[in-house]
């Protein structure tokens, strides 16, 4: 998905959120609640989603870790470097830094991303990056890197993160880690339907044959793949809605 697909589709949630706070009691000022949200689990799971409206409501740092493989991509094209050079677009990700905080501009995105003191937000969303990103985040090297520069973001707390080694690996010591599943088919039954609804053309046997490779790839990768943390309260989305979803992960936020 593209970064402006991506965050037009999450920024939707701006105004019904803005009354959802008003409404619920804001019981997360007088209780405990934890600082450091981790949510990890399978593509087209509805992470993204469900990690948006959590940190909406608690006032957190929404950071889909995702962005900075699109950053680093970003920069290894801007500085004409070949993508398949796994050492040098390793060595990239090891020396420079890459910044995720909060929105500064209300133009539809989450959050900001900014490498070398330029804001790029809207540019890792390209055509371009799409092409390139799965290489890149392919190199074990990269995913190394890249997890060291998400810890350093996600230890300063009050962040919902999200991924698919968050729990695990990122950030182990994560105060809460939900684990978002849902069965291929429904996930790929999702996908298509939100293909059509834009008006696209789509074959549902071909996303659901993409979802089951991409489930193969992540967890059988060498480097951080992707499982459930022993200690992540797994949740399973093939029977719920997006809202109820967000009731469950939000009673265990402040309970």
């Amino acid at each position: 998905m593209d970064a402006q697909r991506y965050f037009s589709r999450l920024s939707k949630y701006h105004g019904a959120l803005k009354g959802l706070r008003r409404q619920k009691p804001p019981v997360f000022l007088y209780m405990p609640v934890p600082l450091i949200i981790a949510i990890d689990g399978p593509a087209a799971s509805g992470k993204s989603t469900l990690g948006f409206r959590l940190a909406e409501t608690l006032g957190y740092l929404y950071f889909d870790t995702g962005l900075m493989y699109r950053a680093i991509t970003w920069l290894v094209l801007k500085r004409g470097m070949d993508v398949k050079n796994e050492a040098v677009v390793t060595q990239l990700a090891q020396e420079v830094p890459i910044e995720v905080s909060p929105p500064s501009l209300e133009d539809g995105r989450t959050c900001d991303v900014v490498v070398d003191g330029l804001d790029i937000t809207w540019e890792i969303g390209k055509p371009e990056i799409d092409s390139n990103v799965s290489t890149v985040a392919a190199y074990p090297g990269v995913r190394t890197a890249l997890s060291i520069q998400q810890r350093r973001i996600g230890k300063r707390g009050r962040v919902v993160m999200v991924g698919r080694d968050i729990g695990t690996i990122v950030l182990p010591e994560a105060d809460l880690k939900i684990y978002l599943d849902a069965s291929p088919e429904q996930r790929a039954r999702r996908r298509y339907d939100e293909i059509l609804s834009r008006g696209g053309k789509a074959s549902y046997e071909e996303i659901l044959a993409k979802v089951i490779q991409r489930d193969r790839i992540d967890s059988t990768r060498i480097v951080a793949p992707l499982k459930a943390a022993k200690d992540a309260i797994i949740l399973d989305s093939d029977k719920l809605s997006a809202d109820q979803v967000f009731e469950k992960a939000y009673d265990l936020c402040i309970n």
